[in-house]
């Protein structure tokens, strides 16, 4: 059975919506309604009424006091709202105006800096290929003259046995031996090329950061923020220093627990490792033998040089190594030797090859960007009697994503340093951008994080422009932010760390007391 309609009284209706062409003249105070007098013995029976007229003056003093609250806040206030919309308006245009404006200008620049890239990658192997065709030219001249001489000599051995001597045939067959010698094959440079095939996340990276806040919520509700890239490399999950409420979307996530993909004991002692393109690693001791080794220790070449090596990097353009010796000598390794490039007038303590084919050395006071040829093309020598920005270089790292570059700094005593070891970032002209001291927060001082002295030993930047650094003293591996924010201590060892080196997929080699290796997995993409 369908429910009773109730009858609903319309605005300016007046008669009563129980009893048809009755007036509506009462007023019912118990169910707030108007009413008419056959009401009283019906709908509204029992119920307390009084006349109409009786509550008109109420009713005129609420619409009264209506009105004046209504003239003297709330349109008040509605008109500085409306007034306040069109600047909202002119400040949203500029806000947007200004953001496309810096995104178009870092756009450019990005274009700029790729075609400067690959211009410089053209020029290598411009350079290359005249370097193979001039060699490849000479071995066909010395095959010619090879075929030429052959020839003359089969001639004279025809001559020699149809109309020679005994001591002419005898001459000949000595001859045969000792005249001429097959040319030997020339050893081409080489050079490969692998396209990142999914380069999206690190575009991103390289665009900058982007924050959106609060769009289509009202003022009451909390701020909500989305960091789609903030070029430091943050975890996809919520970031811990007070930014809740963020999360970044970079497709970039630190593992929750760092994972040990291999260990092992190198065949030999390791200050410097510098993992290739291809799942092994270039290491030296200090000594004149560089060591290559393959991702389970063994060794795959040798290279042994005439003076003692200071340090080594790999390019990540040409993709050779480079090496700096106790005898100011910079070179380069090419088809298994080592050819000298050029030399320092004091002693280069470490060195690291950019991106844009140049070569970053440190030495006392200083580090100084190079050609590859020499030519010196930035320093960071102080002015004067000033501190100078590095006083005891003695590790280079160059941050794939921004090209800022990270030095370790001993900050000797002798060399104008106040001797706190840390680590300084700097722009790509070299202007500090901050510096680390080794800070950490209180969450991860724990019994066995030790406590001695920040001591860093080695620095490297991964692939999302994350800075890891190798804390000798403390056993331990840290990471930090592109921007210097610390991230998280990504291992703890028994033993000190001397080396710290990232390959192309993002695994961490921690070299610990000179022999002991192991490959970490501490982030997933």
């Amino acid at each position: 059975m369908a429910a009773a309609k109730i009858p609903i009284r319309t605005k300016g209706q007046t008669t009563c919506v129980h009893h048809k062409g009755k007036q509506l003249e009462l007023y019912c105070e118990k169910c707030q309604e108007l009413t008419c007098l056959k009401c009283l013995s019906s709908v509204h029976k029992g119920h307390i009424m009084c006349d109409l007229s009786e509550i008109t003056p109420q009713k005129k003093q609420d619409i009264k006091h209506f009105i004046d609250r209504t003239e003297q806040n709330d349109l008040v206030q509605i008109g500085k709202y409306i007034t306040s919309t069109d600047t909202l308006l002119r400040d949203n245009d500029s806000t947007f105006e200004k953001l496309s404006h810096q995104l178009r200008i870092q756009t450019d620049k990005l274009k700029k800096d790729l075609d400067m890239l690959t211009a410089e990658t053209l020029s290598l192997y411009q350079n290359m290929k005249e370097d193979n065709s001039k060699l490849i030219q000479k071995y066909k001249q010395d095959l010619e003259m090879y075929d030429k001489q052959l020839k003359q000599q089969i001639q004279e051995c025809k001559t020699a046995l149809q109309q020679g001597s005994d001591l002419n045939i005898y001459d000949t067959r000595c001859e045969i031996d000792s005249q001429i010698h097959f040319p030997v094959k020339p050893v081409l440079g080489n050079v490969s090329f692998t396209p990142n095939k999914n380069p999206q996340g690190h575009l991103k990276l390289a665009l900058g950061k982007v924050i959106i806040s609060g769009q289509g919520q009202t003022s009451t509700d909390q701020d909500r923020s989305v960091s789609t890239s903030d070029g430091q490399g943050q975890s996809s999950t919520q970031q811990q220093s007070g930014d809740k409420g963020k999360k970044a979307v970079t497709g970039y996530k630190l593992l929750s627990k760092t994972k040990v993909v291999e260990e092992w004991e190198s065949p030999c002692t390791i200050s410097s490792i510098c993992p290739t393109t291809d799942d092994q690693a270039w290491t030296s001791d200090n000594s004149k033998t560089l060591t290559l080794l393959d991702r389970k220790g063994t060794v795959i070449q040798k290279v042994t040089h005439k003076a003692e090596i200071n340090d080594i990097s790999v390019s990540p353009t040409t993709h050779r190594l480079w090496v700096c010796d106790r005898e100011n000598n910079i070179l380069e390794l090419v088809s298994g030797q080592l050819t000298h490039r050029f030399r320092t007038k004091e002693n280069p303590r470490c060195l690291c090859a950019t991106a844009s084919n140049h070569v970053i050395v440190g030495m006392p006071k200083r580090i100084s960007k190079f050609t590859t040829q020499g030519q010196m093309v930035l320093t960071t020598m102080a002015v004067g009697t000033g501190k100078p920005l590095v006083c005891t270089p003695w590790r280079i790292t160059e941050c794939p994503v921004t090209h800022n570059v990270a030095v370790i700094d001993f900050s000797d005593k002798d060399d104008g340093g106040d001797g706190n070891k840390h680590v300084v970032v700097m722009d790509t002209n070299f202007k500090e951008l901050f510096v680390y001291r080794g800070d950490i927060p209180s969450t991860y001082k724990t019994s066995q994080t030790g406590g001695k002295p920040f001591y860093p030993w080695s620095v490297v930047y991964d692939s999302v422009g994350n800075l890891i650094i190798g804390d000798f003293n403390n056993y331990r591996v840290l990471l930090l932010s592109g921007g210097g924010e610390f991230l998280r201590i990504i291992h703890t060892d028994t033993y000190l760390t001397w080396a710290v080196g990232v390959d192309r997929k993002d695994v961490l080699w921690v070299v610990s007391d000179d022999e002991n290796v192991k490959l970490l997995q501490y982030s997933s993409m």
